[in-house]
């Protein structure tokens, strides 16, 4: 059974196996999408929910102890960067235009579903059209026979008219 002879009806309506595959890719695209963006979002939702450490000691400290001081400084570094607060604004403009594109293909393919149901639509109304045509068709006793003489007596006419203007060939 190939891709081209499947057919899933759903609801009186029959869906083929191309426009299947297609639906599905897409669904799976923007799933993950949605999947990638909800990871990224609980990511910054952890981050914001960290508390900044209080450096008012250290702006009240006196320089006396210097080494303890210079811990300190070295340890708020150390988390600003295992945070990675530099790149969250890039990441965040990242997010914006994958959410964008998301929001953009959804909108081609539910242009493409419209086009899909209206096509549907027509194939169907031909369909009756065609039958109705065979029914008249198979109404009409000996018009095939008929069809048959006339033809003949088309050629025939068409090979008098030739004789006609030519009679020494």
């Amino acid at each position: 059974m190939s891709l081209e002879e499947t057919e899933l009806k759903i609801g009186g309506t029959s869906f083929k196996g191309v426009y299947i595959a297609i639906l599905f890719s897409l669904a799976t695209t923007l799933g993950g999408g949605v999947w990638t963006a909800s990871s990224l979002y609980s990511r910054l939702e952890s981050v914001e929910s960290r508390s900044i450490p209080d450096i008012t000691p250290l702006e009240e400290r006196v320089l006396t102890d210097k080494q303890a001081l210079l811990s300190e400084i070295d340890l708020i570094k150390q988390e600003l960067s295992d945070n990675d607060v530099s790149q969250l604004q890039g990441k965040l403009a990242t997010l914006g235009v994958n959410l964008q594109t998301i929001i953009d293909q959804q909108e081609k393919l539910l242009l493409i579903d419209d086009n899909v149901d209206d096509l549907e639509k027509e194939i169907e109304s031909m369909k009756a059209t065609v039958t109705k045509a065979e029914l008249v068709t198979e109404k009409v006793s000996g018009f095939e026979s008929k069809m048959i003489t006339m033809k003949r007596e088309v050629e025939d006419l068409w090979s008098a008219m030739d004789y006609l203007s030519n009679p020494l060939k």
